[in-house]
């Protein structure tokens, strides 16, 4: 009976190992192949699909993307460095500042290959309500058995030095 144990907790292991394995690969290859981190990615595309005529603020991709805005902030500075986003302040209210997709933002974000996330919550949704509960639970048990349940974390697959 020990056995059967043990071989349960090595393939639990195996399996979460497997996860973070293609969590790390998944973000090395796409800053490889695109020049952006995970991050970088999600907060373009929240961009993206929320800016309107006049740009979006920092708290409202913040608040889509599920980021401190700080965090944000912090990714933003790096895409208005690489040309992708622009910041300006708004002409209406002086004190908002307003970010937008640059053309080159744009057609960098249309010639990338979707993120690990995105393909996840597609395959996801496509299973019955059910097992995505069951699923979301076993996880949490996890979590629990690992002492992690506590920790903060964004619904981000990226490893925690891009964030």
């Amino acid at each position: 009976m020990g056995g059967d144990k043990t071989e349960i907790a090595n393939d639990l292991l195996r399996t979460i190992r497997q996860l973070l394995r293609q969590v790390s690969i998944h973000s090395k290859q796409l800053l490889r192949e695109v020049g952006l981190s995970v991050p970088q990615v999600i907060c373009l595309t929240a961009i993206k699909e929320l800016e309107g005529e006049t740009g979006v603020t920092v708290a409202e991709v913040s608040q889509r993307v599920q980021l401190s805005p700080a965090t944000v902030s912090r990714i933003v500075d790096r895409l208005v460095a690489s040309g992708l986003v622009t910041r300006d302040r708004s002409a209406i209210d002086r004190r908002k500042v307003r970010i937008a997709l640059t053309t080159s933002g744009r057609e960098r974000l249309e010639a990338m290959p979707p993120p690990l996330q995105e393909t996840f919550l597609r395959r996801l949704s496509e299973l019955p309500k059910k097992k995505q509960t069951a699923l979301r639970d076993a996880l949490r048990e996890v979590a629990a058995l690992m002492s992690a349940e506590a920790l903060e974390a964004a619904p981000v697959l990226a490893p925690d030095e891009e964030l």
